[in-house]
């Protein structure tokens, strides 16, 4: 294993569902589509056929929905099975007791290290980890727990942005150091995606503000990641774009000139946007 942390440009598969005929996005089977992800400079995918992946020279990471107690770790063992890398796991659905969504952490926990593969909690609304406040005292009951941040999420949902941001990102400073993969996407405080032109536009301070996220997060990563009970393959920080379509709540719409309602931003552009901005925030810390 490489004894320095390096960062991964990994693609969400979520990110070239139902994209519009105008997107720049490879078409085709999932064969020409992983291909095109690697020509476009991705060099792991979540969400494909682990062997395709293989064969063409990408990590594969999987993510999968945990709701209740019970065959984590042989769910663990098939991911190990497959050759998946990681996955990344949405816990819960927000309306469990403490205890509960305690229960279901120690599981995730255990069969990480039982399996030797990571497991990465999701920080995703309508999971045990959508109130910042509750997943700090997750943190805290279990130390041991690793992330997967999708931090538009949080933004969205506490309004990150209204109040002193710095000293909220402070307070999530335990979650930062436990932030092992990323899901990219940018949000505003009343919407969960967004795009973002270039990412280099003025009048943006929600770039600005996951830019700080996101550099918090690596530095976590690049500081505490070769420490973990199962330590991240290679040591690679994987960031995935996960632009999800309209059709699952997330892309916007609105009427194009033909007065049809249409993407407002092609997702796969803006996942290669995403991806330069993560980079630059992980070289940053490196130089």
């Amino acid at each position: 294993m490489s004894n320095a942390p390096s960062f991964r440009r990994d693609l969400n598969m979520g990110s070239t569902w139902l994209l519009p005929s105008w997107s720049a996005a490879p078409v085709g089977d999932e064969r020409a589509v992983l291909e095109g992800a690697k020509a476009a400079g991705y060099q792991g995918i979540q969400g494909a056929n682990p062997e395709l992946c293989r064969e063409l020279g990408l990590v594969p990471t999987t993510f999968d929905i945990r709701i209740e107690v019970g065959g984590m770790l042989d769910q663990a063992r098939r991911f190990v099975d497959q050759g998946f890398a990681c996955a990344t796991l949405m816990v819960g659905t927000g309306l469990e007791s403490d205890d509960d969504a305690t229960r279901l952490m120690e599981e995730i926990v255990a069969a990480s290290a039982t399996a030797g593969i990571p497991l990465y909690v999701e920080t995703h609304r309508a999971t045990a980890t959508q109130d910042i406040w509750r997943t700090l005292r997750l943190v805290e009951r279990l130390p041991e727990l690793r992330f997967n941040g999708d931090f538009s999420h949080w933004y969205t949902a506490h309004d990150l942005p209204i109040g002193d941001f710095g000293a909220k990102l402070d307070l999530m400073s335990p979650v930062f150091e436990r932030v092992r993969y990323l899901h990219g996407r940018i949000g505003t405080s009343g919407c969960i995606q967004v795009d973002i032109a270039d990412g280099r536009s003025e009048g943006q301070p929600h770039v600005d503000h996951f830019r700080a996220m996101w550099t918090r997060a690596c530095a976590g990563f690049i500081a505490n990641a070769a420490t973990d009970a199962v330590p991240p393959p290679d040591l690679q920080l994987g960031f995935a774009p996960e632009l999800l379509p309209n059709e699952f709540g997330y892309a916007i719409k609105a009427p194009n000139s033909q007065g049809v309602l249409d993407e407002l931003g092609d997702r796969w552009q803006q996942g290669v946007v995403l991806t330069n901005i993560a980079k630059e925030c992980f070289s940053a810390l490196r130089e």
